[in-house]
C-alpha cells in the first residue's frame, strides 16, 4: 500500500513545449493543483526560457 504522502504529492516531469525534452522533475499537491501545471523555465536544448508543461 502506498503511503499517503505519495498519493497527495506525486513526482511529476516537466516537458518543454518547443523541443519536447523532459528537463525538470518536481512534486505537486493534487489537492491544490488538480490540473496540469505550466511554468516558464530555462531549456538547455533550446537555450532560452520556454513554456514547460506537466507530463506523466
Amino acid at each position: 500500500m502506498a503511503s499517503k504522502k505519495k498519493d497527495i504529492r506525486p513526482v511529476i516531469t516537466l516537458q518543454c513545449n518547443d523541443c519536447k525534452e523532459r528537463n525538470y522533475t518536481t512534486e505537486k499537491n493534487r489537492r491544490n493543483d488538480p490540473n496540469r501545471l505550466e511554468f516558464n523555465k530555462y531549456c538547455s536544448r533550446c537555450r532560452k526560457h520556454t513554456q514547460h508543461r506537466e507530463t506523466k
